[in-house]
């Protein structure tokens, strides 16, 4: 750490890796496998981190390692198109009803911002309407008031972010459908487009209330605006067709990342094929990208989407991340610690607060110290958790019945440090 922070500003390359909020210092890790990391002082954790979601099959899967070993001995990046590209868009589309057309790029950042672009531009229309605690990368004009990407920092924003840049970002409680019902009241003429995490897991893990993601398509129809789901945590993670499929509902837009490419970097928007063909070179909405759609993510992308077709995965996913927040709940209970929890397919959350918790506002009333003790407690047993109260945990395929009963064993322990 102390040669990284001499080339890297905070020896990291995302904040959220300094640990910041939990105090002591990363583990730089040096291989994982399965649903374990090794760091590089030979320790060894049952992961929940999963990249931040990008591994649901668990690390070095066989078959994405020899998937990205084949394309890396064809050549890595061409700046040309490749089959690969059409492969996996064709495969997207295929599990994703809404998605009609699909450009990719290089990060769920470069997602929705382009997402957002199209938007505008299909609109005429200038204002985004996004919710508090709901983090969408790190575009200037998304930086209002966002989740974890700046709250683990604890700042309400971030410096070098011009005031003009926010200026159409209107920022809305999750959850809070009376409060979207009154900014379109005041500028619904004006809002080219609502943006949400139809679950979110940027604030902790929080579910969407009854009828709250149905009460923004019906708004947004009513108003002219388009919906733009960001499912670049959920997609191919709560299911095969994301929260979308997984909630009956369809947006205009919908971003991906993370699993869509096995664990390297990518990104992708798409949505109906009448919005989409206004994308350069088709249309005139400009976007581009020298590595998007490069042949190493597009073959890990394949490989790890070819493994997510088998009958039992969401339900094995599912069943697991339950398993975990329940027997977690039972544990914080039977220590007298206040705890609620909750999890969708292979996504899980937990606060240290009585619950129930619905929105960004209340998932900062949750208890930091706790989670710090908590978190450090099971670094020490062997647990590697995010290092920020406001991220989600994830579940991949690999953590099977001994990493849950070892995971649990050592959150036994923890809750008893918490008291």
């Amino acid at each position: 750490m102390r040669r990284a922070r001499e080339v890297l500003p905070g020896g990291v390359n995302s904040p959220v890796r300094a640990f910041g909020s939990v105090g002591g210092t990363p583990r730089f890790i040096v291989r994982a496998n399965g649903a374990r990391l090794e760091d590089a002082d030979g320790n060894r954790y049952i992961d929940y981190v999963a990249s931040w979601g990008a591994i649901l099959l668990g690390h070095a899967h066989p078959a994405v390692v020899e998937a990205v070993k084949a394309a890396a001995a064809r050549g890595t990046s061409f700046g040309a198109p490749t089959e690969a590209e059409i492969m996996l868009a064709e495969r997207v589309i295929e599990h994703v009803p809404s998605v009609e057309m699909i450009r990719f790029v290089n990060s769920g950042t470069e997602a929705t911002m382009s997402a957002l672009r199209l938007a505008r531009a299909a609109t005429g229309r200038d204002r985004i309407l996004k919710f508090e605690g709901g983090y969408h990368g790190h575009a200037d004009a998304l930086l209002a008031a966002a989740g974890s990407g700046v709250a683990t920092l604890g700042i309400p924003g971030t410096a070098g972010v011009p005031r003009a840049a926010v200026s159409d970002t209107i920022v809305a409680p999750y959850n809070d459908l009376e409060a979207v019902e009154s900014v379109f009241a005041q500028y619904g003429e004006e809002i080219a487009a609502v943006i949400v995490e139809p679950v979110a897991a940027n604030m902790g893990l929080i579910l969407p209330g009854e009828g709250f993601l149905e009460g923004l398509r019906e708004v947004v129809d009513r108003h002219g605006s388009l919906l733009v789901f960001d499912e670049v945590i959920t997609g191919f993670r709560v299911g095969l067709g994301g929260a979308q499929a997984r909630f009956g509902l369809t947006p205009d837009l919908s971003c991906f990342g993370k699993v869509i490419g096995g664990g390297l970097p990518v990104g992708a928007y798409g949505g109906r094929r009448s919005l989409m063909a206004q994308v350069a070179p088709e249309g005139e909405v400009f976007q581009a990208g020298t590595l998007s759609g490069n042949p190493l993510a597009t073959a890990a992308g394949l490989a790890a989407l070819d493994q997510l077709v088998r009958q039992d995965v969401y339900s094995t996913l599912e069943a697991t991340s339950v398993r975990l927040v329940e027997q977690l709940s039972a544990l914080a209970k039977e220590a007298g610690v206040p705890f609620s929890a909750s999890a969708l397919g292979g996504l899980f959350g937990f606060f240290f607060h009585p619950g129930p918790v619905s929105s960004y506002a209340e998932a900062t009333k949750a208890d930091a110290q706790h989670y710090r003790t908590f978190f450090h407690a099971m670094l020490e047993q062997g647990i590697y958790l995010a290092p920020s109260p406001y991220e989600a945990g994830f579940l991949m395929l690999a953590h099977g019945d001994s990493e849950l009963d070892e995971t649990l064993e050592a959150a036994r322990n923890a809750f008893r440090k918490v008291v």
